[in-house]
């Protein structure tokens, strides 16, 4: 019976520590539409992806454009002739290769400029997000865009425009 009584007080000591804990959500997408700082960012991003894009596909033109002419004469040419196209051809795919990697490639061009023009405006949503959470006492805030479990949520939970009106915009 002793057992039972221990039980049934640790049970209800769990479930007020469960029911004691504030969760809060933010929409990451929405926050970020909402900051100038970011559309201009990503509109600058985007237009050196373009360019970038635009470099390497023109350099792969002028391999192709190699490689067609190759063929086109290649039974015109002796070996040592054939070596030395080809040689240029692969040099060409290398470079081509080199751009790829350079520009969109791990530690590349792009990762490089999101990181420098994202890493400040994340910090700042993670400082606005910790001072509401410090006020509010919340125990946990989610990603609505990143927490892929997540069915349902309430939007009264949602502080995403807690959250811009800390960072000091309006929704």
């Amino acid at each position: 019976m002793r057992k039972i009584g221990i039980i049934f007080i640790t049970l209800f000591v769990f479930t007020l520590t469960v029911n004691a804990q504030k969760f809060a959500l933010i929409d990451m997408e929405y926050i970020l539409n909402h900051i100038p700082a970011y559309k201009e960012g990503s509109e600058r991003l985007e237009t050196k992806a373009k360019a970038w894009q635009q470099e390497i596909q023109d350099v792969a033109k002028q391999t192709e454009t190699m490689f067609k002419n190759y063929q086109a004469k290649i039974k015109s040419l002796n070996d040592q002739q054939k070596q030395k196209e080809e040689e240029s051809i692969i040099a060409k795919e290398k470079e081509l290769a080199e751009l790829r990697r350079k520009y969109f490639g791990p530690q590349g061009e792009m990762e490089k400029e999101q990181t420098a023009f994202m890493q400040p405006i994340e910090d700042s949503i993670y400082e606005a997000v910790k001072k509401l959470s410090e006020i509010h006492d919340y125990s946990v805030v989610l990603d609505r865009a990143s927490a892929t479990s997540i069915i349902f949520a309430s939007p009264a939970i949602d502080i995403s425009n807690e959250v811009l009106n800390t960072l000091g915009y309006s929704n």
